[in-house]
């Protein structure tokens, strides 16, 4: 197994946060990490993401998990479970009217052991991710 993780404080409502989460084809206007995201980001809905860490490859994800202003998860892998990657986004209110927001990936599978080395340290670009989002989110 391995993970990534990153988490920030928004001072925006998990409605606003939601909003600009859930919106794609801005991406490339605040995510410092992405090339292009195809597809609607919606329950059941399949996406195509192009991300600067690996520029070449296409990454198809689907959207497993949709639970508007909480927790949205992006399913992909192999068949039979050989590999899979799994990418939480999370938001809670934080109390002072804004969102606490955490985002995390995790790789799981048998093939791990051969596919684990090449998989490159997603925490900056994690970061990167959290702290685009924060801007947009909070309108600057």
């Amino acid at each position: 197994m391995k993970s990534f993780s990153a988490s920030t404080d928004i001072n925006a409502a998990p409605e606003a946060v939601w909003a600009v989460l859930t919106e794609g084809s801005k991406y490339t206007e605040w995510d410092p990490g992405i090339i292009s995201l195809e597809g609607d980001i919606a329950s059941g809905e399949k996406l195509t993401i192009y991300a600067k860490v690996s520029p070449d490859r296409a990454f198809k994800v689907n959207v497993s998990t949709f639970e508007p202003h909480r927790k949205m998860v992006w399913s992909s892998g192999m068949p039979l479970g050989l590999f899979k990657g799994e990418r939480v986004f999370e938001l809670a209110p934080n109390g002072s009217g804004g969102t606490a927001f955490r985002m995390s990936e995790t790789f799981t599978g048998p093939m791990m052991v051969l596919i684990g080395g090449t998989i490159p340290d997603l925490t900056p670009h994690f970061e990167a991710f959290a702290a685009g989002l924060k801007r947009r989110a909070e309108g600057e």
